[in-house]
């Protein structure tokens, strides 16, 4: 039934402007507005819909992943541009999560959402 369907994803914030600032000015993605909604364009032609919620509850789980090449590289521009890294258990002084599994820093946009930059095995 929807196999040739180019679904989307989606998630909201509580704040429009400062995701679309964040978006584009930290994380350098393209970012286009259309009727008060916004949509980040990212590699391979994939959208994501971004859409303001008054009542927005940040999201407990990760929502978007973004793999590079050079975790320790990404992590440091990232935290050049303001980028603050979750901290805790297995995570280095850089934000970095060394543990079991990929390497990983997990981060979060203004609305609160739960973001990550992973090193490409």
């Amino acid at each position: 039934m929807f196999a040739d369907s180019k679904a989307f994803s989606g998630f909201s914030v509580d704040d429009l402007a400062a995701a679309e600032q964040f978006y584009e000015q930290v994380l350098g993605l393209p970012v286009t507005e259309e009727h008060g909604m916004l949509f980040i364009h990212l590699a391979g032609d994939k959208d994501v819909f971004v859409y303001p919620k008054p009542n927005h509850t940040p999201a407990t789980y990760t929502i978007l992943n973004f793999p590079v090449d050079d975790i320790d590289s990404a992590v440091t521009e990232l935290a050049n541009r303001g980028v603050t890294f979750d901290t805790g258990e297995n995570i280095d002084d850089k934000g970095i999560y060394r543990g079991r599994g990929p390497l990983i820093a997990w981060f979060k946009d203004p609305a609160g959402n739960i973001l990550s930059v992973l090193e490409n095995e």
